[in-house]
């Protein structure tokens, strides 16, 4: 998760950065010492987090990050010097408060419910694209060209939506349809290339599916996805390529 400190004490923004350092899915992407300078940051580096020191809030922060469009929005998590004004965290939406000095238990608990909020955003927002993009297809021509396929000694005519998923396996293709599966000699990279329809999208190294027979996309570790298709198939999204995903429904 890109990261923002929104903290105007140094002392305390060093120490939220030691902690912080020590995650995996944290990449701090910057520090701010005002709202406005918080408002500037997220505008430029599109955070999915920020840490908000309260006294930045007190001060206008919370009125400037009202700013921001609801898409870009990223997760706060409020920090404070007590427990009392820590827990106006949740008047502001935010998923958790942090109390100073901070304590690397308490940082966990707080990126726990983080992580669970972020994942369920970043879900929603990939059903919402994934649905315009299906109406756009279903408003698109039934007559799509064909795929023209050779498979041992016959040549193979596909229509785009008679295609579930494409799974590669080094030199060759499996391509999965609604009845069977065809083995073509041919690399991953090349048929994609074929496949000019939008309803595709690469999810890894070594599958492409058909948005139309995707059924759910559910949160896994560090980013990853779960893509249950319609006949019950179970795949990865890579994080690698959640962002093919993303720009695809975006189309």
């Amino acid at each position: 998760m890109r990261t923002l400190i929104a903290e105007d004490e140094s002392a305390a923004r060093e120490g939220l950065w030691e902690l912080l350092k020590k995650e995996n899915d944290i990449e701090i992407v910057g520090v701010s010492g005002s709202g406005q300078e918080a408002l500037e940051a997220i505008n430029q580096l599109q955070p999915d987090l920020i840490f908000l020191d309260a006294h930045i809030a007190e001060s206008g922060g919370i009125e400037l990050l009202k700013q921001v469009p609801c898409g870009s929005a990223p997760v706060i998590v409020f920090v404070a010097t007590n427990e009392a004004l820590a827990a106006r965290a949740f008047d502001f939406q935010a998923a958790d408060y942090l109390v100073k000095p901070y304590r690397q238990d308490r940082l966990h608990h707080a990126l726990r419910r983080v992580r669970e909020q972020f994942n369920q955003s970043h879900t929603n927002q990939l059903h919402t694209r994934i649905e315009a993009l299906l109406a756009d297809l279903r408003e698109e021509s039934r007559s799509a060209e064909r795929i023209a396929v050779k498979s041992g000694r016959r040549i193979l005519f596909l229509r785009p939506e008679e295609i579930v998923w494409i799974e590669a396996a080094d030199n060759y293709v499996n391509v999965h349809a609604a009845q069977e599966s065809h083995l073509l000699r041919v690399t991953m990279n090349s048929f994609e290339g074929r496949l000019s329809c939008r309803r595709f999208v690469r999810i890894s190294r070594s599958a492409m599916v058909n948005i139309e027979h995707i059924k759910q996309l559910q949160p896994v570790l560090h980013g990853e996805y779960e893509v249950v298709l319609g006949n019950g198939t179970k795949l990865t999204l890579s994080r690698g390529y959640r962002d093919k995903l993303r720009q695809v429904c975006l189309v």
